[in-house]
């Protein structure tokens, strides 16, 4: 386990914003972020952060959130520095990953990697 300097839900909070998931629940053990698939629905995005007194776990984990625009890449990032992340990766073009795949990439304050893409072409 990693003690946070952060509060997870001030951090979490700030990125999901931006990309347009809103929180669902914050319970002391979770924080929830986005929209709750059916069986109606198989394109929402949901996140579910699980705490254990304060903590997030010690087993890093890699998120990846599709964006709509770059500049909701760009924002994201800048949001996430803000609210206590660490940045992994500015948001650049990656080319080698695919062409127009543009993104950028944080650690929470846990260190878990969480990444926003745009696969737009400009």
């Amino acid at each position: 386990m990693f003690p946070i300097s952060t509060s997870p839900g001030v951090f979490y909070d700030a990125i999901m914003s931006t990309l347009g998931a809103a929180k669902v629940y914050d319970l002391p053990h979770a924080l929830g972020y986005g929209e709750r698939c059916t069986a109606q629905d198989a394109v929402s995005t949901y996140l579910a952060v699980y705490l254990d007194q304060g903590v997030i776990g010690d087993n890093k984990r890699h998120w990846c959130f599709k964006a709509a625009s770059r500049a909701q890449v760009d924002v994201f990032h800048a949001t996430g520095l803000a609210a206590g992340g660490r940045s992994d990766g500015a948001p650049e073009l990656r080319s080698d990953y695919r062409p127009g795949y543009y993104a950028a990439f944080l650690l929470d304050p846990a260190g878990n990697r969480v990444e926003a893409v745009c696969h737009l072409v400009a």
